[in-house]
């Protein structure tokens, strides 16, 4: 079942205050849109999909999220790990996900009619409007909700595959991530992204993200 709210300070709070398996919950506004590691989610009224879906845990689900909101968007859209989905470089989509209990919370932005952004975000965004794919808010919700019951039950190894074939930045990408610099060599079982740096070593990244160099 849908809930579609006018406004919420998140949908990912508004998923916590009552954490049942399959609530889909999305808003026309947040005023305190969460994104990963504290940052704030630029939520406009009307302009993006602001949803967050109450889930089973499953293994590698935020890159199976990744998966799911790059089937919807089409295939020039790119993944950098572990959660930003990319158009040309900009920022159109991410992905959080919490684990609350014994169920997680998929929290998905999708940037659907925005026409400006503020500035400094720690990424340059996009939405899908500014990049020529008319779409609606409820049109991209319909394609994605069965487009991640499709995508999480995937087996890990199939997901990795995937992702790694969907993502220029798992396999041969110079990229720094905090204060180590390398080129990308692909995910391990786990999903965590294998690094290898100048010096000839291999460095697991477990946490936080990766910037182009």
């Amino acid at each position: 079942m849908i809930e579609w709210f006018s406004t919420l300070d998140s949908t990912m709070l508004e998923a916590r205050r009552d954490p049942q398996l399959g609530r889909v919950i999305v808003a026309d506004e947040q005023t305190a849109g969460m994104g990963r590691m504290g940052r704030v989610w630029h939520s406009p009224p009307g302009e993006g999909l602001y949803v967050s879906i109450v889930m089973h845990p499953s293994p590698l689900l935020t890159l199976a999220l990744g998966l799911a909101v790059r089937s919807v968007i089409g295939e020039p859209a790119d993944l950098r790990w572990p959660n930003d989905v990319l158009l040309g470089e900009r920022k159109v989509a991410g992905i959080l996900a919490q684990t609350e209990g014994e169920v997680v919370i998929a929290g998905i932005g999708i940037n659907v009619a925005q026409s400006s952004f503020p500035d400094g975000l720690d990424t340059p965004a996009t939405s899908l409007s500014l990049e020529g794919i008319p779409t609606t808010r409820e049109e991209v919700l319909t394609a994605l909700v069965p487009a991640v019951e499709r995508f999480c039950v995937l087996p890990s190894e199939e997901i990795r595959r995937q992702f790694e074939q969907a993502s220029s930045y798992a396999i041969g990408r110079r990229v720094r991530a905090g204060d180590r610099e390398g080129v990308t060599c692909g995910l391990d079982s786990q999903g965590f992204l294998r690094l290898r740096e100048d010096n000839g070593s291999e460095t697991m990244i477990l946490a936080g993200g990766v910037r182009p160099i």
